[in-house]
């Protein structure tokens, strides 16, 4: 079993920062793709950005140029850096990991329970 937690969702004023942090533990032999996806009332979830453990990187449209996704293969963890933040990136945002627990298990999708990001003056 995964554990995804994550940390640093809170209120911020329109073109403010935030950094979200996720740490994967449990029963983890190598993570493929890590990433963060969010969700706003009446909405889809959808992705906001992934990387692989190789370090490509995949984003949202509407976040390229504000938000940087890193990760730490060492220590199992993802950042999102969210910058110039705006109204419209209120959201739950969940954090997301493809794991495999072993050599020979299939990979499995992981979520983290979500934390809040409002954007709001």
């Amino acid at each position: 079993q995964v554990q995804l937690v994550e940390s640093g969702g809170g209120l911020v004023q329109p073109g403010g920062s935030l950094r979200l942090s996720c740490a994967a533990s449990g029963s983890i032999f190598r993570i493929n793709v890590m990433g963060w996806y969010r969700q706003a009332p009446g909405k889809q979830r959808e992705l906001v950005a992934a990387i692989t453990s190789g370090g490509s990187t995949n984003y949202a449209d509407s976040v390229k140029g504000r938000f940087t996704i890193s990760r730490d293969n060492a220590k199992n963890t993802v950042t999102l850096q969210m910058n110039s933040l705006k109204p419209e990136d209120t959201a739950v945002y969940y954090c997301n990991a493809q794991v495999r627990s072993s050599r020979y298990s299939e990979e499995r999708t992981s979520w983290g329970q979500g934390t809040q990001v409002t954007v709001s003056s």
